[in-house]
């Protein structure tokens, strides 16, 4: 599996549980994708992952809170994105 990484090897890596991740995946927060009975989840979404399963473990934030924590993450950087693009406007650029 390029650029695939097997859920399993990330848990024993990161000392979470399946069904830590597999919670983050029915909020809809990570996207998995089970081959032949395994799951994996894509490169791409590993460091979102990474990011939350430090915010589980140093922070102790639950699910909920990371779900949260992500979506107002998500519109601070949708309100840049925005700001950015009215200041090119302002400027010419």
């Amino acid at each position: 599996m390029t650029n695939m990484i097997a859920t399993t090897d990330i848990c024993t890596y990161h000392e979470v549980e399946y069904t830590f991740i597999s919670s983050l995946s029915e909020a809809g927060l990570v996207k998995l994708k089970v081959v032949n009975k395994t799951t994996y989840i894509t490169e791409s979404e590993l460091q979102k992952l990474e990011r939350m399963i430090r915010l589980h473990n140093e922070l102790e934030i639950n699910v909920a809170g990371i779900e949260a924590i992500t979506h107002l993450l998500e519109r601070v950087e949708q309100m840049q994105e925005e700001m950015r693009r009215l200041r090119n406007k302002i400027t010419g650029g």
